[in-house]
């Protein structure tokens, strides 16, 4: 009788698992993984470290050509959190609150729609979402660079950082890239470098709290991802460290220059396999 308990109720877990839209997802741990990875989880702790958090969802993008997208953007989720509170501690109290608190109220509506959307997209969707997420940051910035898009003249008011949070946290949803609509309001208000990263470091540490329960109840983070987490955690911590020390002493244009040639072929490359 017990062994059929038991068999009953890992078909029960099974089933509940399958009847969510990622519950059948997993990571497989093999080299191909271990060699993407390691670098793209360095690569975003430097960026949360010490860059603004800007490119560290570039890490997703990466992760998704070796993986299912939602299982790159579930895999990521926690070891971002393992960051946020490497670099919170970094950085605690210099951020603005007032500045912060509009960005963190206004992504809950956009992560609400992330959610939505990822409980009936298919992994194409995704790839779609997550590829052109990564050319559209890299045509923005571009377009910034050549003076076609110009900072705002005077700070964004609170329905500006309202419209901002919730594009940041439906894009932080999908593919962790809400630095970019973060960023716009923040540099807005003028704020000297330590108080733009501290401030972007609270926000998506509170942000990426809230994502969390929903990405477990949709399946997205599940034990074969918290495995390799656990395995990749020294990888984020590293990252952190390094971009925190980046932070003081290395200048933004070489970083970013490697960032953008990253997002650009793995975008484009993700968006050639959601349409053929």
């Amino acid at each position: 009788m017990a062994l059929v308990d038991d068999a009953r109720m890992g078909n029960g877990r099974h089933r509940a698992a399958q009847d969510r839209p990622f519950g059948g997802l997993s990571v497989t741990l093999d080299l191909m993984f271990f060699v993407v990875a390691i670098p793209a989880v360095i690569f975003a702790g430097v960026s949360k470290g010490g860059f603004g958090s800007g490119a560290a969802f570039a890490a997703t993008p990466i992760l998704a050509l070796i993986m299912p997208p939602a299982v790159a953007a579930g895999l990521m989720l926690p070891l971002l959190m393992l960051m946020d509170l490497g670099a919170i501690r970094a950085y605690w109290r210099q951020w603005d609150w007032p500045a912060s608190k509009v960005l963190i109220l206004g992504s809950l509506p956009g992560i609400a729609l992330g959610a939505a959307l990822a409980g009936v997209a298919d992994p194409d969707v995704f790839r779609l979402l997550i590829g052109a997420i990564a050319v559209g940051f890299v045509l923005f910035q571009g377009a910034r660079a050549v003076g076609l898009l110009r900072p705002a003249t005077r700070p964004m008011g609170t329905l500006g950082g309202g419209i901002a949070g919730f594009a940041a946290g439906f894009t932080s949803f999908i593919s962790h890239a809400g630095g970019p609509p973060a960023s716009i309001y923040l540099l807005s208000r003028g704020l000297a470098k330590t108080p733009f990263q501290a401030s972007t470091v609270l926000v998506f540490w509170i942000v990426n709290a809230v994502k969390l329960p929903i990405y477990i109840a949709l399946g997205m983070v599940s034990g074969t991802t918290l495995s390799a987490v656990v395995l990749l955690a020294p990888a984020a911590l590293l990252g952190i460290w390094l971009g925190v020390v980046a932070h003081r002493r290395v200048p933004e244009r070489p970083f970013f220059a490697i960032t953008y040639v990253l997002l650009t072929l793995t975008g484009a490359k993700l968006i050639w396999d959601a349409l053929t």
